[in-house]
């Protein structure tokens, strides 16, 4: 019989967010790896300063997350982020840039990233927009999504197989910003539940995100919660 007073063993811990960071400011660059020393949950797997050497990266790594410049010596990050999908289809990209609007947030759920965030604003903005993305979430202003998704409106292809009642259900509460915990709690449905109705919606609309799904759904007129 174990003895009460012995330590329990601890739980595992949860894998680290494998980061590629593609930045060709070297200043940028170093401050960044330094600062993700500072959270063991981040694992900096490369640091490159082109979308050439970032391919050969993405496709050697494979990390969870791309921390892609939008602005790189040999092109637009944006531009590349389904070349990043095709070379580690498991990757999320994260664009980071000097500006943004709703213009910038369209192109980039157009071609499936998960998000864009503002080189100016602070750390603990980077390292929570990181863990939202590794999460399965878009982190994309409210402001700017608003007018990406009234840009996205009305064009683009039908959506193939259709959606069961509980998909729309889930998808329609992703587009009014509801995360898991919500949606578990509203459906009444177990996390695992939910989280294998966004894959399926995902496999079903050939979309990498849910935000993305939701510029799909939009666009055909999926939204509608019955």
């Amino acid at each position: 019989m174990p003895n009460p007073t012995s330590p329990q063993p601890m739980p595992p811990a949860a894998a680290p967010i494998r980061v590629l960071l593609v930045e060709d400011h070297k200043m940028v660059a170093e401050a960044l790896a330094a600062a993700f020393e500072e959270f063991p949950e981040i694992d900096l797997v490369a640091s490159v300063e082109s979308l050439a050497h970032g391919m050969i990266a993405a496709g050697n790594q494979l990390p969870d997350i791309v921390l892609l410049d939008r602005r790189l010596p040999d092109g637009d990050g944006i531009e590349a982020i389904a070349g990043f999908h095709a070379v580690s289809p498991s990757s999320r990209v994260l664009v980071l840039t000097g500006d943004a609007n709703s213009a910038i947030a369209a192109r980039i759920l157009e071609v499936g990233g998960a998000g864009l965030l503002l080189k100016s604003g602070l750390l603990d903005e980077l390292i929570t927009a990181i863990r939202t993305v590794a999460a399965g979430d878009v982190v994309i202003d409210p402001e700017l999504l608003s007018g990406a998704l009234a840009m996205l409106a009305g064009s683009g292809d039908r959506l193939g197989p259709v959606l069961t009642l509980r998909e729309r259900q889930v998808l329609g509460l992703i587009a009014e910003g509801a995360g898991t915990d919500r949606i578990a709690e509203e459906l009444r449905l177990a996390r695992n539940t939910v989280r294998n109705h966004v894959q399926r919606i995902l496999v079903k609309t050939g979309t990498h995100s849910k935000l993305e799904a939701v510029v799909h759904a939009r666009k055909n007129g999926l939204l509608e919660r019955p």
